[in-house]
């Protein structure tokens, strides 16, 4: 837990020294990826033991990536002094968060959220979210919100997730994050040659408003005026990212539910459990390490650090082990 809640292994060695107990910081990275590969374990058998369920409950769902540099050891000649050489290139953590809203749209601070991450790319972080959803009898949920940024490793797997869960189609809305396409609208703005700073925030403060209200109808027509001349190409790139998300855009429709129409939470859960725990100058994870700790540290900011304990030392993997 220790290893989790501070900002290294070495602060968690040194915390250990004040209590008057010396463990290297490998022993405590050793002892953390063991804990979580039981966790990893017992979810391949069903061992997830949760009082809660989403059954008549408003849901949202939605995931991201982050960034943290993963260290691998290269083939050839050691250093002059006997270390391995290795690369340290950047990789992509993806994170899920699910948790749920009361009647006013606001997270609903009685059911502690889960968050989980995964160095394992796209389809190891659906299958998660397949199986969170699943032990939580997700299909019982009264309405349930898919809300992420336009990545289409997202949008090209949220229609089978509703599918496989037996979602019906009144119950499940997807969602591009209103505040990203508000990003693309400032993009789009930008690469009108000729207008001055001030047009630019008139036209994006017009067509955000365009967007809310009448639809994203409107805003592509607008759009489509625009796109020629200098940056054409590039101005239809911008147009096209509202054209293949016009189905998830629909915000008025969303906020008159009381429902949220961004996807803050996942945001705040990059930064608190990557930014804050994984990345950093001169930081570099092998790959086990950090997959470990991406676990670990995501259980603990959700404050559902007993449901994991609760995981790694059930019966089922256990008995498996």
């Amino acid at each position: 837990m220790l290893s989790a809640m501070l900002s290294s292994f070495e602060e968690t060695s040194s915390a250990f020294r004040d209590r008057g107990v010396n463990l290297h910081i490998n022993t405590i990275r050793r002892i953390a990826e063991r804990f979580a590969k039981r966790a990893a374990m017992a979810q391949q058998v069903g061992g997830l033991v949760c009082p809660e369920t989403l059954d008549g409950r408003t849901v949202v769902i939605s995931t991201d990536g982050g960034r943290v540099r993963i260290r691998k050891d290269k083939r050839g000649p050691r250093t002059q002094k006997g270390r391995r050489r290795y690369s340290t290139r950047w990789r992509e953590p993806k994170l899920l968060i699910i948790y749920t809203v009361d009647e006013n749209g606001r997270m609903d601070r009685s059911f502690a959220p889960f968050i989980e991450g995964t160095m394992k790319g796209p389809d190891a972080i659906f299958g998660l979210i397949h199986f969170y959803l699943t032990q939580l009898s997700a299909h019982l949920a009264e309405k349930i919100v898919f809300v992420a940024d336009g990545a289409r490793w997202i949008w090209n797997r949220v229609s089978t997730l509703f599918q496989s869960l037996g979602i019906a189609l009144e119950k499940g809305f997807e969602l591009v994050d209103f505040y990203h396409a508000v990003e693309h609208l400032n993009q789009f703005s930008n690469l009108q040659k000729g207008w001055k700073a001030a047009q630019k925030r008139r036209w994006v403060k017009k067509h955000r408003r365009l967007l809310f209200k009448a639809g994203v109808d409107k805003v592509i027509e607008a759009m489509d005026a625009l796109c020629q001349g200098r940056n054409k190409k590039e101005k239809a790139t911008e147009r096209d990212y509202f054209v293949r998300n016009r189905k998830r855009m629909r915000y008025q429709i969303l906020k008159e539910q009381n429902l949220p129409i961004g996807s803050g939470a996942i945001e705040s859960a990059i930064r608190r459990v990557v930014n804050l725990r994984l990345k950093g100058a001169s930081i570099y994870w092998l790959e086990a390490t950090a997959e470990a700790m991406l676990l670990l540290r995501a259980y603990y900011k959700a404050g559902r650090w007993n449901t994991l304990k609760e995981l790694v030392f059930s019966t089922n993997v256990v008995s498996s082990v």
